[in-house]
């Protein structure tokens, strides 16, 4: 059964198509990234999938299930912009997503923030905001999800540091789960990813392995999408 599956999706904002008849269907097991142009509909996509938009048409399901308090279950989502109360310390954080999530696996947690010198006691409004970007991947990989929703997870963070958060999403999903890794940093992450989705205007433009590509196209992902989507 796919993870995320879409038929025929359509989303508009007024008379602005968002998605327009987006199909494509994710497996478990894959790390896939989610490329395209500024308004291309990747957030949509991710918002759509995480139930916090509603379709105009079309369908759409996690897991098998309709968007909703059920599919929601599994699901990890980082949005593009930090959303963590910043009063918070980091400890008082991993307690709150240990209240609220069953599937939190506050060792993992412990681990990463230990790795990045992270302070348990420090709150998140004295942090960096790199810091906080990266306080709030561990929260959202360390849960034992099954669809991880990743909107510009290493956008903010200094080139040292995005080796370290790949290697973090590797080493820390469910290996039964899918990632959905939506970047315009494509020569970062394409090391880490089994597939690509490029969405053009709301529509489905390329899905295909990343072997696939390089071994077809004779090139890399940054350079067909470079060529594709070419001014």
């Amino acid at each position: 059964m796919p993870v995320l599956e879409c038929k025929e999706l359509c989303k508009s904002y007024g008379r602005t198509p968002a998605l327009d008849r987006l199909t494509v269907s994710i497996e478990p097991g894959r790390i896939v990234g989610l490329l395209g142009p500024n308004g291309s509909g990747k957030t949509t996509l991710i918002k759509l999938a995480s139930g916090l938009l509603t379709p105009d048409a079309g369908y759409i399901s996690v897991c098998g299930l309709p968007p909703g308090p059920e599919s929601r279950k599994n699901i990890s989502f980082l949005p593009e912009r930090t959303a963590i109360p910043t009063w918070m310390s980091a400890k008082q954080l991993l307690d709150f997503y240990g209240d609220f999530y069953a599937d939190f696996r506050r060792d993992a947690a412990e681990e990463m923030l230990a790795h990045l010198n992270i302070f348990p006691h420090q709150r998140i409004k004295q942090m960096s905001k790199g810091t906080r970007e990266k306080v709030q991947l561990i929260l959202v990989m360390s849960r034992a999800a099954k669809l991880y929703l990743l909107d510009e997870p290493i956008g903010g963070v200094d080139p040292a540091t995005r080796d370290y958060i790949l290697s973090t999403i590797i080493g820390n999903y469910n290996p039964e789960a899918a990632v959905v890794i939506s970047t315009h940093l494509i020569a970062d992450v394409e090391k880490v990813l089994d597939e690509v989705i490029f969405i053009h205007q709301g529509r489905l433009a390329l899905q295909s392995g990343v072997d696939e590509i390089r071994e077809e196209k004779g090139m890399s992902v940054d350079a067909l999408f470079r060529e594709v989507f070419k001014c």
